[in-house]
C-alpha cells in the first residue's frame, strides 16, 4: 500500500488501483532488494488502433504481448507479487543480448550448417551455460522451468542455438545432481563459473541401434586411469564442446545395460568425424558420427549409476528442454501468423479476415502444447523442493509422463507449424523473407527422430501392460 494513503477511504482507493491489470508488479528477492516491472496500460495499446477495430485489435495485440512476456525465465528464491490475470515477467530476460545475437546468424548458421558460435560467445558473455548450478556453486540456482523458458526463448530466433544449450543443460543436470560427494565433480561445477565450458553428449552407439540404455564400448582401468572408445553414431556438437559425457559398460565383463557416465575433457579426447552433418533440420548443431579414443583420471566416472542418471536427471531434462525448444520454433510461425493476420485487420477496419478463425484455432493448439511443458517443468520443480525427487523420478508413472511429453510435443511442433503456413501462404513458404517458416518447420522435424519416438512408444506400451494410473 502506498505511504500516501493515510486515512481510510483513500486507502481504498489506492487497493483498488494497485489491481488493475495495468498496474506495475514488483518482484522480491531473498535480499529483499526489489525492482518494477511495469505492464504497458490496456488502454495505451488500444489507443494504436482505430475505428471499428478498436476493441478486438488490442485484444488480438494483448494476446501477442502477453506471449512475449511470458518468455521468461525463473529464479529459485524469487517471490513474484503479481494479479492471477497476468502473468510473471523476469526483467533480466529482457536485458539479454543471446536471443538477439542468435537471430542474427541463424540464417547463416542454416544454410552454412555451421555451428553458432556466436551464440555460444553470448552465452558465455552472459554467464549462461552454468546458470542451473547453485549461487553458493556460482551458478544462477535457475530451476527446470526457468531453463524450459529461456530455451523456448532462444528457439524462436534459432533452433540450433537453443537445441546446443538444450543439450548442455541436460548434461549439466547429471552433474549437479548426480554427482554428489566427488571432489572432482565438485570443482569442476565451481570452475564452470568462470570457465563457462560447453558439454558435449555421446551416447548413442554403432551396433546398439539406437537404443541409448546399453553399451558395447567399455572403460578399461588401468590403475588411477581409465581408457574409453567408442565409435558414436552421433555426437552432440563434440568437436566445439569443452568436455563430453559419455556412455560406456561399467567394465569389459559388465552387461551391455551396466552402464556408466564418464566426463571426457577435450584435452583428453581424439575425434575423428564419421560422416558428414549436412541435415534436413537443426543443421547448426553440427553432430555426426564420430570415432572416439581417449583416457583420463578414474576420478572422471560418474560415481551414480547411469541407470539412474537417466531416470532422476538425463531423460527429464533433455526430454522437458526439448519440449519447450519445439514449442518454441511452433510459435515463433505461430507469431508470424498472428502478425499477418493482425495487418490484414488494419488493412480493413470493421470487418474480421477469414484466417482470423483459424488463428484461433491454432491458438488453441499452442496454448495447449505450452501447458503441457509447463506442467511438467513445475512438477519436476516441485519435486525438487520437496527433496522427493531421487525416488520418485524412478517410479514407472514418471517414466510414462516424459515419454508423452515427448511424443506429444515432437508431434505437435510441425503440425503447429505447418498450420501456420496455411494462414501465411507463399511468404512462409519462401526460404526467405521475415514471414518464412522454413527453417522452423525442418528444425521441427528432427524432434521424432531424436530418440524414436517408435522406441519410446515400444517402452511405454510395455510399461502399461502393468502400470496402473493412480
Amino acid at each position: 500500500m502506498p505511504a500516501c494513503c493515510k486515512s481510510a477511504s483513500r486507502a481504498k482507493v489506492c487497493a483498488s488501483w494497485d489491481r488493475r491489470p495495468w498496474a506495475a508488479k514488483t518482484v522480491r528477492m531473498r535480499d529483499s532488494r526489489s525492482f518494477i516491472v511495469s505492464k504497458s496500460s490496456n488502454r495505451e495499446r488500444g489507443q494504436k488502433h482505430h475505428g471499428g477495430m478498436r476493441q478486438q485489435a488490442a485484444h488480438n495485440n494483448t494476446i501477442g504481448y502477453n506471449h512475449r512476456r511470458r518468455a521468461a525465465a525463473i529464479y529459485q528464491g524469487f517471490t513474484v507479487t503479481t494479479a492471477s490475470t497476468t502473468s510473471p515477467s523476469w526483467a533480466w530476460v529482457k536485458q539479454l543480448q543471446s536471443p538477439q545475437i542468435a537471430a542474427q546468424h541463424a540464417h547463416d548458421v542454416d544454410q552454412q550448417a555451421r555451428f553458432p558460435r556466436e551464440s555460444l560467445a553470448a552465452f558465455q558473455s552472459e554467464k549462461l551455460l552454468n546458470a542451473p548450478v547453485s549461487v553458493a556453486m556460482g551458478g544462477k540456482g535457475l530451476t527446470m522451468r526457468g531453463q524450459c523458458e529461456l530455451v523456448a526463448l532462444i528457439a524462436q530466433r534459432c533452433g540450433s542455438s537453443a537445441m546446443v544449450l538444450a543439450m548442455h543443460y541436460s548434461q549439466l543436470a547429471c552433474l549437479t545432481r548426480n554427482a554428489q560427494g566427488s571432489a572432482f565433480f565438485t570443482q569442476y561445477l565451481r570452475d564452470m563459473a568462470d570457465k563457462q565450458w560447453l558439454l558435449g553428449s555421446m551416447t548413442s552407439e554403432v551396433g546398439t541401434f539406437g537404443d541409448t540404455r546399453s553399451s558395447i564400448c567399455a572403460v578399461e582401468r588401468e590403475g588411477d586411469q581409465f581408457v574409453l572408445n567408442k565409435e558414436a553414431t552421433t555426437g552432440s556438437y563434440c568437436a566445439y564442446a569443452d568436455a563430453i559425457l559419455v556412455t560406456a559398460r561399467r567394465a569389459s565383463d559388465a552387461q551391455a545395460s551396466d552402464q556408466v557416465l564418464v566426463l571426457v575433457d577435450k584435452h583428453q579426447a581424439q575425434l575423428t568425424h564419421n560422416g558428414v552433418w549436412d541435415t534436413m533440420g537443426m543443421r547448426g548443431t553440427c553432430s555426426p558420427g564420430f570415432s572416439l579414443r581417449s583416457q583420463g583420471g578414474i576420478e572422471q566416472v560418474f560415481p551414480t549409476p547411469y541407470s539412474e542418471i537417466a531416470s532422476q536427471s538425463m531423460v527429464p531434462y533433455s526430454h522437458t528442454l526439448w519440449s519447450a525448444l519445439w514449442w518454441g520454433l511452433a510459435y515463433s510461425a505461430y507469431d508470424k501468423a498472428a502478425t499477418l493476420v493482425r495487418n490484414q485487420a488494419r488493412k480493413n477496419p470493421g470487418q474480421v479476415p477469414p484466417a482470423a478463425t483459424r488463428l484461433a484455432e491454432l491458438m488453441v493448439k499452442v496454448q495447449a502444447m505450452r501447458r503441457h511443458w509447463q506442467g511438467v517443468a513445475d512438477e519436476f520443480d516441485a519435486l525438487v523442493e520437496q527433496g522427493s525427487d531421487t525416488n520418485t523420478l524412478q517410479e514407472m508413472g514418471w517414466a510414462l509422463q516424459f515419454n508423452s511429453l515427448k511424443t506429444a510435443a515432437s508431434q505437435a511442433a510441425p503440425a503447429i507449424i505447418q498450420d501456420a503456413l496455411l494462414i501465411l501462404g507463399i511468404p512462409g513458404f519462401n526460404n526467405q523473407g521475415p514471414l518464412s517458416v522454413s527453417r522452423a518447420l525442418r528444425d521441427s522435424l528432427s524432434g521424432a527422430l531424436m530418440v524414436s519416438n517408435e522406441r519410446i512408444a515400444a517402452k511405454s506400451a510395455s510399461m502399461l501392460l502393468v502400470y496402473k494410473d493412480q
